[in-house]
């Protein structure tokens, strides 16, 4: 029997078709689906003949809902408080110990980075512990070196955000450290003699070698920070069972999202706001990349 043969011109598409295949799947068919769903009314134990188009009356909803609208602050001050410092104290911090631990700065990197690759379930099961009202080693450290009574840091809304920003910012934080370490160890460091033998102290290195070099990084950074801050879901989900806390001090997009589909069976205004949350990424994103082109000229 003459054996099968591809054409050569074939060969490249046939490599890669189960990729192509896998994304359609996983990828391509749930976001069309998500689309569609935008634009339709259903209950979902009806089965899929229940759907009902309705046209822009969930993106009509969504716009018009308090509570979306609360979500959103939430979830943009969650972003912004947990978010920007990460940058703030990662890039002085990464210069330190590439400077500081040399050959050994991965080791210390890594401990860093061991919040990002630890399970969400656990860090949110250490916190809740640290920050019990009854037995929490935060309220016994405040109560012991300034008589603080103890707080009840996640069953209050002035307390319980400021927890949430800690806990995603102790997370991330060694993420970026060794995003900003990577791209220290690409600058040459022939710079720094130059600019040593011309008389620059370590301020004018810093900001005359260091942070030109770093700014691709910390454009990058910050772009993930703005996607993964508005994204944010695990972290208040889980601290807060999933309600919010009191007053949906912490309930964000993404987690009214989850409510709006699985709580109340409205898959159709839920995922309304989540092309609706899509949208405000991309303006926010093109913004932050706006704003580091004008920096740059």
């Amino acid at each position: 029997m003459k054996p099968l043969r591809i054409p050569n011109a074939w060969a490249p598409y046939l490599l890669i078709s189960p990729f192509l295949l896998l994304f359609a799947v996983f990828g391509l068919f749930p976001l069309l689906f998500s689309l569609w769903m935008a634009f339709q009314s259903w209950e979902p134990t009806a089965g899929l003949e229940a759907m009902r188009f309705t046209g822009l009356d969930n993106f009509t909803f969504a716009l018009g809902d308090g509570w979306f609208w609360k979500s959103l602050r939430n979830t943009l001050w969650l972003a912004v408080v947990s978010g920007l410092p990460q940058h703030l104290v990662a890039l002085p911090l990464a210069v330190f110990v590439n400077r500081a631990f040399g050959r050994f700065g991965h080791a210390v990197s890594a401990a860093y980075f061991l919040p990002y690759i630890t399970s969400t379930v656990a860090i949110a099961m250490l916190f809740t512990s640290l920050l019990s009202t009854d037995y929490g080693l935060v309220n016994l450290a405040l109560h012991g070196a300034f008589g603080i009574e103890p707080i009840n840091w996640l069953w209050q809304p002035q307390t319980l955000k400021p927890a949430v920003a800690l806990v995603v910012f102790w997370r991330y934080l060694g993420f970026n450290l060794v995003l900003y370490l990577a791209a220290l160890q690409t600058i040459p460091r022939e710079l720094y003699q130059a600019a040593r033998l011309d008389g620059a102290g370590a301020w004018a290195q810093f900001r005359h070698i260091t942070l030109p070099a770093l700014r691709p990084m910390i454009l990058f950074g910050v772009t993930l920070s703005v996607i993964g801050g508005m994204q944010l879901f695990e972290e208040p989900f889980i601290l807060t069972n999933g309600l919010g806390g009191p007053d949906q001090a912490t309930m964000t997009v993404a987690m009214y999202v989850y409510r709006l589909a699985f709580d109340f069976s409205d898959f159709g205004a839920a995922n309304a706001i989540s092309w609706l949350l899509f949208a405000l990424l991309a303006a926010l994103t093109w913004l932050t990349n706006k704003a580091f082109k004008e920096r740059q000229a």
